[in-house]
């Protein structure tokens, strides 16, 4: 894998979203660790096509030893919490002051930076468990050296690192060129598992809609959709660093573009199944709010016919109900005076209530129409 040259000018090509998190007051470059972040812990792994040997929990003046023996070392800080730390491991592998901070703020969106010596990414790794979250993932290549900070401990790099404990495998025999695409390739892979879990989630819930065994869809449709907005933040800057990568002839080698390429059709693929999953929550949503409609709809149908019904209910009722005078005229309902009077009454409001119900079935109003 090509490595950088030493003799190029120094320089800061930033190659997305270039951001700076300064805060009011404080000048560039400033390191400040993250509130409540937990105390780094140093682990190396010294590789090369013979040899591989890890040590957890080092210290710095051991990482400075092994430096010196011209093998290739991948240091992973796991947790931001020691600003001290941070800024003397960014001086014994001469760090841009620039990228320490977006470091430590770790809220950057991702992006890939060229400083000349060295070349700085930052990206989005996702992890789900009871709920979505992500953290930032900083990764720096240098000549003869990966390093890689991460806000917690626990990661998605366990098949890189099992890869470099086989020997005869591309990554022990390939510089830190290599491996850097490797954890780049492992990041964007970290997003099929929970897309994957997030797409049972939907079809569960389409079942759930559509058989109308739940009460509570529409927040859990509004909760799908804000872990896909989460996602989408990171993944969609995340093919643009995959893309400039493939365009990074300083430091990767014609051989590693096949392997770049794929990491990049990855990303492709990341997008499209979220931009997928938003659509069909879209579609659920408006699924569901039409069965609200059409529920509602029925309801009122139903109370509508109820209150036609008693509408000549109420009439016949209420002509009976007035005051008449039956010895002035034979006219004033006789029914007053008549023995069957009141169950003629009943049965006069009765025979209008089944007439307007056969009116109702026939027209499809109520149930299913006649044929």
């Amino acid at each position: 894998m090509g490595r950088p040259k030493k003799n190029r000018e120094k320089k800061r090509r930033s190659r997305l979203f270039r951001h700076r998190a300064t805060r009011p007051g404080q000048s560039p470059g400033t390191i400040e660790a993250p509130t409540d972040a937990p105390i780094p812990t140093l682990t190396v792994i010294a590789y090369g096509p013979d040899l591989v040997e890890e040590k957890r929990g080092v210290r710095l003046e051991e990482i400075r030893a092994l430096r010196g023996q011209g093998v290739n070392l991948w240091v992973n800080v796991d947790g931001l919490g020691d600003a001290s730390l941070v800024q003397r491991i960014g001086d014994l592998f001469q760090l841009h002051p620039l990228a320490l901070e977006d470091v430590v703020h770790v809220h950057q969106r991702p992006k890939i930076d060229d400083y000349g010596d060295q070349l700085f990414l930052a990206a989005r790794m996702p992890q789900l468990s009871e709920e979505l979250s992500d953290e930032q993932i900083s990764l720096f290549l240098g000549e003869g050296y990966v390093m890689t900070f991460q806000e917690r401990v626990g990661d998605c790099f366990g098949g890189v690192r099992q890869r470099l404990e086989r020997s005869g495998t591309r990554l022990r025999q390939q510089g830190p060129s290599y491996l850097a695409y490797a954890l780049v390739d492992a990041l964007v892979d970290s997003y099929f598992p929970v897309l994957e879990t997030l797409g049972t989630t939907i079809e569960e819930l389409e079942h759930d809609i559509f058989t109308d065994t739940g009460r509570d869809n529409l927040a859990r449709i509004y909760d799908l959709k804000r872990k896909l907005v989460l996602l989408r933040r990171g993944a969609w800057p995340l093919r643009d660093v995959t893309s400039n990568l493939v365009r990074e002839e300083e430091w990767f080698s014609e051989s590693s573009r096949p392997f770049l390429r794929d990491c990049f059709d990855h990303s492709l693929q990341v997008i499209d199944l979220i931009e997928t999953y938003r659509e069909l929550l879209s579609g659920l949503l408006e699924v569901h709010l039409s069965q609200v409609s059409n529920r509602l709809n029925e309801v009122m149908k139903v109370l509508t016919i109820i209150a036609t019904i008693f509408i000549p209910l109420g009439f016949i009722a209420g002509v009976y109900g007035m005051n008449f005078n039956t010895e002035t005229s034979p006219w004033n309902l006789p029914e007053l005076n008549w023995t069957y009077g009141y169950p003629f009454a009943l049965g006069l409001m009765a025979a209008v209530s089944i007439a307007l119900l056969f009116f109702f079935r026939r027209k499809g109003w109520l149930g299913a129409p006649d044929e």
